[in-house]
């Protein structure tokens, strides 16, 4: 294994873990919330679980840019190629958008879904809202990803 392909490596490793822990994060933040919710009326257990459910798209997200590294680099089609250290370097860096964005908005995600709880609990005709203002987080996320994307589409490693 070369130097390059260890970076490469190490950055489809941070997508997962930084964008997992955010997830982690929010949705025990927001499940926290919702058991409250459902201890008191049970049958509100779909709208809780729909909420609680969302700031765990980040680490979906992370995986996703991570199987996208791996591939470009040829982890998973069986032939390695040969990875300079800058070329691992590229890789690693755009790893780090998902990584880093996929970590904060889970967390802050998850955040808006706990407080969002309380839409539920009051006033659970208006629980759209309260996945539109969580979903809304997530927006920032989704950009991360995008910009793994397109940077790994960039790096040139013929």
């Amino acid at each position: 294994m070369t130097e390059g392909i260890a970076i490469a490596m190490l950055g489809a490793s941070l997508a997962v873990i930084f964008s997992g822990i955010g997830s982690s994060i929010g949705v025990g933040l927001a499940g926290q919330a919702g058991s409250g919710v459902v201890s008191e009326e049970p049958e509100k257990f779909g709208k809780v679980l729909l909420l609680q459910a969302l700031p765990g798209t980040q680490g979906i997200y992370g995986f996703l840019g991570a199987v996208i590294a791996l591939q470009k680099i040829g982890l998973l089609g069986g032939v390695v190629p040969e990875l300079t250290l800058a070329q691992g370097w590229g890789i690693f860096f755009a790893c780090l958008p998902i990584a880093f964005t996929g970590l904060t908005s889970g967390i802050f995600q998850g955040k808006v879904s706990a407080a969002g709880m309380g839409i539920i609990a009051k006033q659970p005709a208006e629980s759209g809202k309260a996945i539109i203002l969580s979903a809304m987080v997530e927006t920032y996320a989704v950009i991360g990803l995008l910009a793994t994307i397109l940077m790994i589409n960039g790096i040139n490693l013929g």
